[in-house]
């Protein structure tokens, strides 16, 4: 079995079919179950962001695999094959887990560096824990992803490379001549991003943050922890008559902000320049009513545009840094995995061996009854360590060849050397999955 990785992102796709291909939490389970659910793939789960949507599955067929999760990306969209292939990515096996470690390190965001995309892996992997789609090796997987993309951030500045994907909204804010200082901010949304916003936000001195909910209790937990206000869905229309910056970031399926509701804001901003209107929509699909984009005296950010320009902190040294990172660590996963398939082979080798030495044993003791005790446990205890001996040496050189990237063919050899039955190493290797972490342990202070 081997990881694919099948994907679309703000590099391969336009924004607008990235909509299409967005999912909430729950939706992300169901693809990711279809997937586990298919002929060629055991394990999936789905990584779904503002501006990535990237299905992983532990297969044992490559192209059927790509062909079934292609298959059920189309049907995502309400569309065929064709409209979606194009703008697909895929990686396989040493591939996968090379872009599965960047992806968490920060390396693959529209804005590179930033952080929160390591929350969102942590997040897909809780999900597929939760329903059931993940088992031992996407688990084993996305734990050292975390943990990479934690030493990233540990032992480089790479937050610094790049701000996240709200700071770039509100520095393109700026650059169009409109000053958030000392406005009226509304955020509506109390996820992941929205309370991105509000931090932001408070940092950069607007007058009050206001945030627009359809869960009290989390507006109000998110309000408070920058003083600003808590205020029900309904109140949406009212809240933006006076505001002067909107930020948007909800997982609704359609338009949330309509023209209307902005009706009497926009004739305002129209009417005195010196007072704009700035209207960030970092949700996928989009919030906010796109005809308003074209508003006179409003200033429009969405993730198309943000993705037509953001490059930033590329070539920076910490970038490179982490790019080192990652290689050493996507060289010693796969190291330890391929050391790690060789085991229940070393284990068979090693039972028989044992059973070799216990029925030789007892052919010799029973031809001759008259040794002593102390004799026969000399006798047993120099066969046996002749016998690990003559082991020790080429099970460790196994172990050290199979570590190596070409030496995957070994464990095979060594079978094949010694006529190992396949069904014991088979039974191996079911104890060794079984003893592996659960799948259902949850990782999220990891």
């Amino acid at each position: 079995m081997s990881i694919l990785v099948v994907g679309a992102n703000h590099r391969t796709a336009p924004v607008a079919l990235l909509e299409r291909l967005a999912l909430d939490g729950d939706g992300a389970a169901k693809l990711a179950a279809a997937v586990a659910e298919s002929d060629n793939a055991t394990e999936s789960l789905v990584v779904s962001t503002c501006n990535r949507v990237e299905v992983y599955a532990d297969v044992d067929r490559f192209h059927g695999s790509v062909e079934d999760i292609s298959d059920l990306l189309a049907v995502l969209i309400g569309g065929c094959r064709v409209d979606v292939v194009p703008h697909l990515y895929v990686h396989y096996d040493d591939a996968a887990v090379a872009h599965l470690f960047a992806l968490a390190s920060g390396l693959d965001s529209m804005v590179v560096g930033e952080s929160q995309i390591l929350a969102q892996v942590r997040a897909a992997l809780q999900r597929g824990q939760q329903y059931g789609s993940v088992g031992p090796v996407l688990n084993n997987a996305f734990q050292q992803a975390l943990r990479v993309g934690k030493r990233g951030h540990a032992e480089t500045d790479i937050d610094r490379a790049g701000p996240s994907v709200v700071a770039a909204a509100l520095d393109r804010v700026a650059a169009q001549g409109i000053d958030v200082h000392g406005t009226k901010a509304v955020v509506i949304g109390a996820g992941a991003m929205a309370s991105l916003a509000v931090t932001q936000l408070s940092r950069r001195g607007v007058a009050e943050v206001v945030v627009v909910n359809r869960t009290p209790d989390r507006a109000s937990r998110l309000a408070g922890s920058v003083g600003g206000r808590a205020v029900a869905f309904h109140q949406l229309a009212t809240e933006l008559t006076a505001a002067g910056l909107v930020v948007s970031c909800t997982g609704a399926a359609g338009v949330v902000v309509h023209a209307e509701q902005l009706g009497g804001r926009l004739a305002a901003a129209a009417a005195a320049p010196g007072h704009p209107l700035a209207i960030i929509d970092l949700a996928l699909p989009h919030d906010v009513d796109p005809t308003v984009a074209g508003s006179p005296g409003v200033a429009y950010v969405g993730l198309g545009t943000l993705a037509e320009d953001l490059a930033v902190g590329e070539t920076t040294g910490d970038v490179a840094r982490v790019r080192e990172i990652v290689a050493e660590e996507v060289l010693a996963f796969l190291g330890a995995r391929s050391s790690a398939r060789v085991t229940p082979t070393v284990v068979a080798l090693r039972s028989m061996a044992t059973e070799v030495v216990d029925a030789e044993l007892t052919r010799l003791l029973t031809r001759l009854p008259q040794l002593d005790a102390v004799t026969a446990a000399e006798v047993e205890q120099t066969v046996r360590r002749v016998a690990g001996k003559l082991l020790h040496a080429p099970t460790t050189r196994v172990k050290e060849l199979t570590g190596q990237p070409d030496g995957m063919s070994y464990a095979e050899v060594l079978a094949e050397l010694f006529s190992l039955r396949s069904g014991t190493v088979e039974a191996v290797s079911r104890v060794e999955l079984d003893q592996q972490i659960s799948p259902d342990r949850d990782w999220s202070a990891s």
